[in-house]
């Protein structure tokens, strides 16, 4: 799903909002959750999941066409860990496609 997929169920679900309010509404959420993870802060949603960042520490690594090795330096990432609900949904929705198909 896209941003423009989840903007048009936005305005699908809700017809009294505009495509141009839900664009907007999509957009304010996606930049609050950026801000507050570049913050160090950690996003969870009850039932969906939460973000957090997770620190990778630096290491040396090869470069493929040279073979040379190339220290990479300490990053800062995104992560996410979906919640039970989120988990168990797509369990049993795909448990449900998969199984007929053995058959």
């Amino acid at each position: 799903m896209t941003r423009s997929d989840l903007v048009e169920e936005l305005s699908a679900r809700f017809p009294q909002l505009t495509h141009r309010d839900a664009e907007f509404a999509v957009k304010a959420l996606l930049d609050a959750m950026s801000d507050a993870l570049t913050r160090g802060h950690r996003i969870e949603l009850r039932g969906f999941g939460s973000f957090s960042i997770n620190r990778r520490p630096p290491r040396l690594g090869r470069n493929p066409r040279s073979g040379e090795q190339v220290a990479i330096p300490e990053k800062r990432v995104p992560h996410f860990k979906p919640g039970k609900a989120l988990r168990e949904a797509v369990d049993e929705k795909t448990a449900l496609l998969i199984q007929p198909s053995q058959k």
